[in-house]
């Protein structure tokens, strides 16, 4: 069978401090960086995932990473440029930080009103700080549910899901019927 070719633009959302660069980071090169390093504007990486489902063709799958300023303000200024094209979104909080998760439903609504009924997965992130959990399971249920999304616990640090909540959402957008 011949190798079937996607490419598809993803985007990261979520308040400042979340995460979202050290997920990439950890995602496309394997690496952790403990400096916080604060994005500015909007970044973009790239990386090839290769899917080889047994009753199709295998499929290589060309992401284009978005990553975004964690400002609302920004996002509302540029989503049309910088949601347009998107296919899906990982959506980040803080599990040490019970606010990035309240926010989250402001940020997944404002990109599906740019881009419509996308999948989004939501990655609480942080989860090996459990000390300095702020979000209960039962918190992250009532605040999301509403929003059908997915919840992946992640952690950038030492890797947890993080291979496979970008895998994840991948699969879901290039297996999803047309």
């Amino acid at each position: 069978m011949e190798r079937k070719v996607v490419k598809v633009k993803i985007c990261l959302i979520g308040e400042e401090g979340v995460g979202k660069t050290s997920l990439i980071r950890r995602f496309v090169t394997g690496q952790f960086d403990e400096l916080y390093i604060r994005t500015l504007g909007a970044v973009v990486s790239k990386k090839t995932i290769e899917f080889d489902e047994s009753k199709s063709a295998p499929t290589q799958v060309d992401l284009v990473i978005l990553d975004i300023i964690g400002k609302r303000t920004f996002m509302q200024l540029f989503k049309d440029a910088y949601f347009s094209g998107a296919r899906g979104i990982l959506a980040v909080f803080d599990r040490t930080r019970k606010a990035t998760l309240n926010e989250l439903p402001a940020w997944i609504t404002g990109v599906r009103e740019t881009v419509g009924q996308i999948p989004v997965v939501v990655l609480a992130n942080k989860d090996d700080l459990k000390e300095r959990h702020e979000t209960r399971d039962d918190d992250i249920t009532r605040i999301l549910e509403p929003l059908d999304t997915t919840v992946m616990r992640t952690s950038a640090k030492t890797g947890e899901n993080v291979e496979r909540a970008f895998q994840q959402l991948a699969r879901t957008i290039v297996l999803a019927p047309a």
